[in-house]
């Protein structure tokens, strides 16, 4: 009983995921003229030449377009969210990609047919100045597929929009599994507290745990410091791994340092230009 309750509460997502986009195909097929606001009671005769299609829009079936590009947004995020490889998505992101789904849907409804609204909300939109950076082009991307699908829903192009949501969703988790993750490369600096530097348990650990090192820097004196180049998988817990390090029956490792390629180059410049300063004093 437990192992079935653990697969649906695995498998809920993905199912109230595919319930969204089975909705939003069948409203917009069963439905789709009250949803685009056309009135197809009319006789077409009576309608003057050049004239377009009356419309009709109730504030309940515009609320409606906003509730299911609300979902869209939030459906996509979650996905987004759990195929994200790297450090975890920026709350901004996430909540970003849910407001340019809602903002899509309103910007079509207010704009309907009107050409004249549409340049209005163009204008409106040019003196908004967004200057926050996106590392990642896939979220840039993400971010302008779900104003896309936004934009169906407050067309009332549910069926269009419940397809998209599902091919969008369908191509992020094909995209994760098949993507070829690139090892994480890092210096690692141990500091013994003896000039008996412990190298065969640190060598011993780091091939354990698959990890290729390269002796870098070795510093001796009152303590003895050691730098390493080290490759290693992402998923690796490095605060294990740095527990294990310490653990060396004697106590003499007193320090294990993990930083980046830029954060070590980034010291390495500013002792530079701390060593220039006092040259020139």
């Amino acid at each position: 009983m437990a192992g079935r309750k653990d697969f649906w509460i695995g498998k809920g997502p993905v199912l109230l995921g595919a319930a969204l986009c089975l909705a939003l195909v069948a409203a917009g097929l069963i439905w789709r003229q009250v949803l685009t606001g056309t009135v197809r009671a009319v006789d077409l005769s009576q309608l003057a030449p050049g004239s377009r299609m009356p419309t009709l829009h109730h504030p309940f079936i515009e609320f409606l377009k906003l509730l299911a590009a609300f979902l869209v947004g939030e459906l996509i995020t979650e996905v987004h969210r759990r195929s994200h490889r790297g450090r975890p998505l920026a709350v901004a992101i996430e909540q970003a990609q849910v407001l340019l789904s809602v903002a899509g849907a309103l910007m079509m409804i207010i704009i309907g047919d009107s050409l004249a609204r549409a340049f209005g909300i163009a204008g409106a939109a040019s003196i908004i100045r967004f200057r926050t950076p996106v590392d990642d082009p896939r979220d840039t991307m993400i971010l302008f597929l779900s104003l896309g699908l936004g934009m169906a829903c407050g067309l009332g192009a549910f069926a269009i929009a419940g397809l998209g949501t599902a091919f969008l969703c369908a191509v992020l988790v094909w995209l994760h599994r098949s993507a070829l993750e690139t090892p994480r490369v890092m210096a690692l600096t141990l500091t013994a507290a003896t000039a008996d530097f412990p190298s065969e348990h640190v060598e011993d650990v780091l091939i354990r745990h698959g990890v290729q090192f390269e002796t870098r820097e070795v510093a001796q004196g009152a303590e003895t410091q050691v730098r390493y180049r080290v490759t290693f998988d992402r998923n690796l817990a490095l605060e294990r791994l740095s527990e294990e390090l310490r653990d060396d029956g004697r106590g003499a490792i007193t320090s294990v340092i993990w930083q980046k390629g830029k954060e070590r180059r980034e010291k390495l410049a500013a002792a530079a230009e701390t060593d220039k300063d006092d040259d020139d004093d």
